[in-house]
């Protein structure tokens, strides 16, 4: 895997924060098949935001597949493929949340997706990159408009 986070790592702008930045360490993954870091210090301004602890996460895991698929051999007849089996890699954010007082916090996740069809990896990287760039370019153009809809609900 060459997704190797390095921190700290500066957070996308938002009017609710001032330059925040995010000190990781590495932490050991849910399994073998990715990598996880845990937030031990905040930068900038992020009034009331809460580092990592066991009963309040906040952590960033990049996985891949744990058995990744190849393209199958066409029909011989028909020279059609059949279904296309598809690579999954996920970057997953995990964040403990308080939802009311006096309450254990209950841990929220930013989940990115990415699924691959086999063989498209090869055959097309150039149209994967793009597809890739612009989903990370949204995000973090987006990155307010993503916040404020998960605390109002309006898109």
């Amino acid at each position: 895997m060459t997704v190797q986070v390095t921190s700290p790592v500066t957070g996308s702008t938002m009017s609710q924060f001032t330059t925040p930045t995010y000190t990781l360490v590495a932490d050991k993954a849910p399994d073998t098949n990715g990598n996880q870091w845990a937030v031990t210090a905040l930068g900038g301004t992020q009034t009331n935001v809460r580092i990592h602890s066991v009963s309040d996460p906040f952590t960033v895991t990049v996985t891949k597949p744990k058995s990744p698929k190849a393209l199958p051999a066409p029909n011989a007849v028909t020279g059609k493929y059949p279904s296309v089996p598809k690579n999954t890699y996920t970057i997953r954010v995990r964040k403990g949340v308080n939802y009311a007082v006096n309450q254990a916090p209950q841990t929220a996740d930013l989940v990115i997706t990415q699924n691959i069809p086999a063989g498209s990896d090869a055959y097309d990287s150039a149209n994967l990159r793009a597809m890739i760039c612009l989903g990370f370019g949204v995000a973090i153009q987006q990155s307010q408009g993503f916040a404020d809809t998960a605390t109002n609900g309006l898109i």
